[in-house]
């Protein structure tokens, strides 16, 4: 470990610096991520990173648990597009490592390890109303829509929990 990093190897066997933090507790290990490319099955760290976003504030680890076995994580290299304003959303987004920058009209939002985005499109399934850029290489986690709304359907404890959240930010907003 040196200056609170600690050096970390991909499964391409290309060495890279993680900050500790979220992307080091979901991934566990480097060698979980896998390449950047493709999505990755995520590992069992990622219940702990779920309990720390606010979308699912309030949930028991057993619902996490639940959610956490339906996403996958990707990497995304600087510059890139993660979601597109106007396209069709099928996933929610967790930030796990790195920056990206929100482009809603004129607003630019920074997010960083911690935040999410897709929510809206996660529960409508409408057009994404933003886009969303990588500033620096980003590592996320992904949750599908079509098999988040089936896990609502059977585990309706999370629907509120989400609602009440949306809510929340819908009443900032304000």
């Amino acid at each position: 470990m040196v200056n609170g990093k600690r050096r970390l190897t991909r499964n391409d066997g290309r060495g890279m610096d993680e900050r500790l933090g979220l992307a080091g507790l979901a991934a566990g290990q480097a060698s979980d991520v896998g390449p950047s490319h493709l999505p990755q099955k995520v590992s069992p760290g990622w219940v702990d990173v779920l309990a720390t976003v606010p979308l699912f504030a309030g949930l028991s680890r057993r619902h996490l648990t639940k959610i956490a076995g339906l996403a996958s994580s990707k990497r995304y290299a600087a510059g890139s597009t993660l979601v597109k304003s106007g396209v069709p959303g099928e996933s929610v987004f967790v930030i796990l490592d790195g920056r990206a920058i929100v482009r809603a009209g004129a607003r630019r939002i920074p997010l960083g390890a911690g935040d999410f985005f897709g929510e809206m499109s996660l529960l409508d399934g409408e057009p994404r109303s933003a886009t969303v850029a990588a500033q620096t290489e980003v590592l996320v986690m992904m949750i599908p829509r079509r098999k988040f709304l089936k896990l609502l359907e059977k585990e309706p404890r999370i629907a509120i929990a989400v609602m009440s959240t949306l809510s929340r930010r819908v009443r900032a907003l304000q």
